[in-house]
């Protein structure tokens, strides 16, 4: 099967929300093992419209349109799917009577321009919305489909889940799966010279490449009748990628989905063991990304923003003559601060981090982007001197990586 995602709506080509929709579908459309080779996005006009529907159709089996199923008079999607296969526009009760009880429930009057969503090309299936007001459609003719869905996100996920993974389910798509692979600490042209033969040498199983700030991760995917014959061929490549790899591997996951902060957080619990965070250059960032993970509380004490100098010294005891005498970006500025952070919030591990995010206060001895990253335990502290490039917002983010880096690899040592 061959699919199509043909998003719908004015605001998307103007860049006032961003078309999260079309990320969604292909992953979940991927994993059902149906191929997407185009995405188009048009407005909410009209002949544009009818252009776009009649060009995703003569190219795929399939198309998914998002959007345009609301109440306003520029909603024009199932108009123009009927318009499209020669059928006649019929209203549905069962969805009059379940979008006036989503009314009620809400307290509103339902104006006469809603009943407008409940009218459906003749023979669609209907697809409930048990998250808004607009339900969607499946209309099959000739040996083509398309499958009409809200565009809220959070009404377009549920509608799929629900209705549209077990209709195509039973068009008998195979079966697509994915391990991914995540690395911190090598850039993607190096984790690509690694593995390149293996990369050329795959038929069954494909190896990609991703790419974001500060990290790299690979994708090692099979198509075969089931997830279980899928994960046997996939099995053999991700322990050779492993090796190759080495400890520049952070995570295997069947997700791209969780975050570094995730598996810090992770390697905490399994060891038992507290963080505390002193932070100067990311301002937060690190702390914030912490929190961000489920579960967190059982395992962070505290976070100080010690941006300062008189901070550093008051909350950590950094001392006078370590400021004047070496600066606040400095090794043993960065070793204080951790070690300060440590006794005084009684965590097993604390993380400090001290930099010039910029883009002013560098110098040549100490140019933007040199941050310091100190990671202290009851077996010592290490210091990490970066050399980071890029704005301020690249700085401190990929500063704070290598803090939950250094995180998860203090709370691992901690069980060996």
């Amino acid at each position: 099967m061959i699919a199509e995602i043909l998003s719908i709506g004015t605001e998307l080509l103007l860049g006032q929300i961003v078309n999260t929709d079309a990320q969604y579908l292909s992953r979940e459309l991927a994993a059902l093992g149906i191929d997407v080779y185009h995405h188009c996005t048009v407005g909410d006009n009209p002949v544009r419209l009818r252009e776009a529907l009649a060009t995703a159709l003569a190219r795929a089996d399939t198309v998914i349109t998002t959007g345009g199923l609301g109440p306003t008079a520029d909603d024009l999607s199932k108009e123009i799917v009927a318009e499209f296969f020669g059928l006649p526009m019929e209203e549905d009760v069962a969805s009059l009577e379940a979008m006036s009880r989503f009314f009620v429930s809400l307290g509103r009057e339902m104006t006469p321009n809603n009943r407008k969503q409940v009218y459906f090309p003749q023979g669609a299936i209907i697809l409930p919305n048990e998250r808004g007001t607009a339900p969607g459609c499946i209309v099959e003719q000739d040996g083509k489909r398309v499958i009409q869905l809200p565009g809220p996100p959070r009404e377009l996920e549920h509608m799929f889940q629900r209705s549209v993974m077990p209709y195509l389910r039973g068009k008998g798509s195979r079966c697509t799966t994915s391990r991914y692979i995540r690395i911190f600490g090598l850039g993607e042209s190096e984790v690509e010279t690694r593995v390149r033969h293996l990369i050329d040498a795959q038929s069954a199983v494909t190896i990609a490449t991703y790419c974001s700030l500060g990290e790299v991760q690979l994708r090692v995917t099979a198509q075969a009748g089931t997830t279980s014959d899928a994960l046997v061929l996939i099995a053999p490549v991700e322990a050779a990628l492993i090796e190759l790899l080495g400890s520049a591997v952070y995570a295997v996951s069947d997700t791209a989905e969780d975050s570094l902060a995730h598996y810090a957080v992770s390697a905490l619990l399994e060891a038992g063991k507290t963080v505390a965070v002193a932070e100067s250059c990311t301002g937060g960032l690190v702390t914030a990304s912490l929190v961000e993970v489920p579960g967190v509380s059982a395992v962070l004490l505290e976070g100080n923003i010690t941006y300062s100098n008189a901070a550093k010294k008051r909350c950590l005891g950094v001392c006078e003559h370590t400021l004047k005498a070496y600066g606040a970006v400095s090794e043993q500025t960065a070793r204080e601060m951790a070690e300060g952070q440590r006794v005084a919030s009684g965590a097993d591990i604390a993380v400090a981090t001290t930099g010039i995010a910029g883009p002013d206060g560098g110098s040549p001895q100490k140019p933007v982007g040199l941050v310091y990253v100190a990671v202290a335990t009851a077996q010592g502290t290490q210091i990490k001197p970066l050399r980071l490039t890029g704005d301020r917002n690249r700085i401190r983010w990929l500063a704070t990586l290598h803090a939950l880096n250094g995180i998860r690899l203090a709370a691992i040592a901690s069980r060996e």
